[in-house]
């Protein structure tokens, strides 16, 4: 993974993680004898995508050059991480997903891009190690809010559409945990880095399998990171357990997703 330092980032947990968590609310409702007509208004603020001025559609955004200038308009999914006034930042619109890498930022805007959050950016459109992001970024932030469905791309393990789909909010289902290799040839459930030489609070890998294929997940300690959810999920992890996982549709020498929730069937 592209890291800056472990111990310069590390610092960066505390305003990340937004994709790790979930609140929910129950409202409980007397009983009463009186009969009463509650009308209940399910109109929906609907998100209108009609791009600015001068702002790219998803596919001219996917037909530029590499190298080349870029302005999208987007919704922020979640935060990876913020140091030194640059964010790394998942984001989204109806028809694609653009992975914002070291996007020049204050501390204080920081705080402001909640899931949701409709953005405009500029920045180079680059590629590393087969991950298509958008570098050397500013952005301004617009009216508007939008959260992406999840996708399900399970079926589509092992084909060539699945790129389609790189940096979204996807979902893989009955996947099984395969098992890795650590550094003394013993076969586990994860590792801690990609070749098993950290420790807790490093990022995890693991290997799932779906149709006779195997494939690395990861947990990407800026954004999900130890004590997080999906952290400890993958830690209680068995060689054997089905699965089923959502998180980014990353890229890294091939499919290689930043999990954020993992549930054993």
């Amino acid at each position: 993974m592209k890291k800056l330092t472990v111990l310069l980032m590390v610092c960066a947990l505390g305003v990340s993680c937004v994709a790790c968590g979930s609140k929910e609310t129950t409202v409980e409702t007397p009983d009463t004898e009186v009969s009463t007509e509650v009308v209940v208004d399910t109109e929906e603020s609907v998100e209108d995508f009609t791009k600015s001025e001068g702002v790219m559609t998803y596919a001219e955004y996917v037909a530029a050059d590499l190298d080349t200038e870029v302005v999208v308009e987007t919704y922020v999914q979640a935060k990876q991480s913020w140091w030194e006034d640059k964010a790394t930042v998942y984001t989204q619109d109806q028809d694609g997903a653009y992975f914002l890498y070291n996007m020049a930022c204050s501390e204080e805007d920081y705080e402001k891009l909640t899931p949701g959050t409709k953005i405009k950016v500029t920045g180079y459109k680059s590629e590393w190690s087969g991950e298509v992001e958008i570098v050397d970024a500013t952005f301004e932030i617009e009216d508007g809010n939008y959260v992406a469905p999840v996708k399900d791309v399970t079926s589509l393990l092992g084909t060539d559409e699945l790129i389609d789909s790189q940096n979204q909010f996807v979902s893989f289902t009955g996947m099984t945990v395969e098992a890795s290799t650590d550094a003394d040839g013993n076969e586990v459930a994860f590792l801690y880095n990609w070749d098993g030489s950290g420790e807790d609070g490093n990022d995890l890998y693991f290997n799932v399998s779906a149709n006779g294929q195997t494939y690395t997940f990861t947990v990407e300690s800026y954004l999900c990171g130890a004590g997080t959810d999906v952290y400890e999920a993958v830690k209680g992890l068995n060689i054997g357990d089905t699965v089923d996982m959502e998180g980014f549709l990353y890229w890294y020498e091939g499919v290689n997703p930043h999990i954020t929730s993992v549930a054993v069937k």
